[in-house]
């Protein structure tokens, strides 16, 4: 029913009185963000999804040094550091004063229990090998922490700014899924599981007086329209990287918005199980590149949104090789390498696609693509904590298309239990002597080897680099446009 025209003017008035009023003016010190995906949990030392750096990261935990907006490293609980001349040792000076969100003072003994907790034989953090090269942690005194590598390791800071290498305390570290305690400028206030995560400012951080916002809100709403609705209703301020590509023309036009497209560190792929049959014939999986179509997936997925890749690297690191041309598109020659791997009639396989956008959109024209060389394949939906449990921890799957979002992650196909199941001495020797080497050259070369590997051996179908697609009240200051890292960081956040 509609209502009467003077009622929707009567109420646009009161809309109109309440924007000018107090109390409306005192809602600015607060922010909902809205996500696509609910993290599992919300320790970032313990799980492999990005929704949970994305909720936590710089906001309510730290580390000795944290990725600033433009990727680069920047000082945090440590306010600053020393490197030996043989790239073995740092050594960093502490910030003093420092508490967690409970009371309990911050120290060196925490930074020592939570990279040994992280490196230990039992650990259960999902980079585990950014801490392979320390061989010794020292705490001379309660604001010093001194770290001997057992060898040279050029991403060993950077790597300590990622979400794995927060700092917890011994006490909660194993609360902190449900209730975790950090050193951040905003700390935990509740959970109400399947919609919504509340954190509120800790006045007590070192920080405290900067950060604008009192109270910060975390939506999560899977599906694209339901997001566009949210933003319109003004339920929420700001989707960092919104579901919907094909309503940003509509955002754009309404004014209210800034409309903000940037970079993630989110390679795209059709990842492909190389442990199974038939999968674990090179052939086959050259096939299956040869299938894909790249820019029919980007238009048909993002709404054209995105930069094709050939192999596992972002387009926006300088040791980059554009390998897209290594598996152009023919149709043909995808049904000959089946026929020469003995399967001249096709095979059917399962994909399983996991809830984002990116996934179930671009699924359906894989599906139709792989089709077309004789590839059967049945699209299995797959929420986000099952994709975790059966696909990524499981190896249950044939297909699935996910965005490995971690920076610099090309290091994974070194991993014999991933979940690729791809296994190539080669490749490893080539992340050994990227390991080893001393300067930024000789490393980016090595880094070209090692997508070449992959682009040959096929490993996956690599599709796009993910975009980030940022759309946001106007009025708000300080928000990311790219992610160099996984996080939503609202520190910096304000409203005009």
């Amino acid at each position: 029913m509609r209502a009467p025209r003077l009622f929707v003017a009567f109420a646009l008035a009161a809309l109109a009185l309440l924007a000018t009023s107090p109390g409306f003016a005192q809602q600015k010190d607060r922010l909902t963000i809205g996500m696509g995906l609910e993290p599992p949990h919300l320790d970032p030392t313990a799980g492999a999804a990005a929704a949970i750096d994305e909720v936590t990261y710089a906001n309510l935990f730290e580390g000795l040094v944290r990725i600033d907006r433009t990727g680069k490293v920047q000082p945090q609980l440590a306010k600053s550091w020393t490197v030996s001349a043989d790239g073995l040792t740092y050594s960093f000076e502490l910030q003093p004063g420092v508490t967690f969100h409970d009371g309990s003072p911050f120290s060196s003994a925490d930074v020592r229990f939570s990279w040994d907790r992280a490196r230990g034989a039992d650990s259960v953090n999902a980079q585990k090998r950014y801490f392979a090269a320390i061989d010794r942690i020292e705490t001379p005194d309660p604001l010093k922490v001194v770290v001997t590598l057992a060898r040279r390791d050029g991403y060993f800071l950077f790597n300590m700014g990622s979400g794995d290498a927060t700092i917890v305390q011994a006490k909660s570290a194993e609360a902190n899924k449900a209730t975790p305690v950090g050193t951040g400028p905003f700390k935990f206030e509740r959970w109400a599981k399947g919609d919504r995560i509340v954190l509120a400012r800790y006045d007590a951080h070192r920080a405290a007086a900067q950060v604008k916002l009192k109270q910060v809100t975390f939506r999560f709403i899977g599906d694209p329209s339901a997001q566009v609705a949210s933003l319109l209703a003004g339920d929420v301020d700001l989707w960092p990287n919104i579901g919907a590509a094909e309503a940003l023309g509509r955002l754009r036009a309404d004014g209210r918005f800034t409309i903000q497209p940037g970079q993630t560190e989110g390679e795209t792929l059709l990842a492909i199980n190389n442990r199974k049959k038939p999968f674990d014939d090179v052939r086959v999986r050259r096939a299956i590149s040869h299938a894909i179509d790249r820019k029919t997936i980007i238009d048909g997925a993002m709404q054209g949104q995105g930069t094709p890749i050939g192999s596992h690297f972002s387009p926006a690191n300088p040791a980059y090789v554009d390998l897209t041309g290594m598996y152009p598109h023919d149709v043909a020659k995808a049904k000959a390498l089946l026929a020469e791997a003995g399967l001249p009639n096709g095979f059917d396989a399962t994909l399983k696609l996991p809830p984002p956008a990116y996934a179930r959109r671009g699924g359906e024209v894989v599906a139709a693509q792989l089709a077309q060389a004789g590839i059967r394949v049945k699209i299995e939906p797959i929420e986000w904590a099952p994709w975790l449990s059966a696909v990524f921890r499981g190896r249950d799957y044939d297909l699935t298309i996910v965005a490995h979002t971690e920076p610099m992650d090309i290091d994974i196909y070194a991993r014999d239990d991933y979940y690729f199941g791809y296994a190539s001495e080669r490749f490893k020797g080539v992340m050994a002597a990227i390991d080893a080497a001393t300067d930024d050259a000789a490393r980016n070369a090595l880094f070209g080897d090692a997508q070449r590997i992959l682009a040959e051996d096929a490993v996956n179908g690599f599709l796009f680099q993910l975009p980030k697609l940022g759309v946001w009240n106007r009025n708000l200051t300080g928000v990311w446009e790219n992610s160099p890292v996984q996080a939503n960081d609202v520190t910096g956040v304000a409203w005009k």
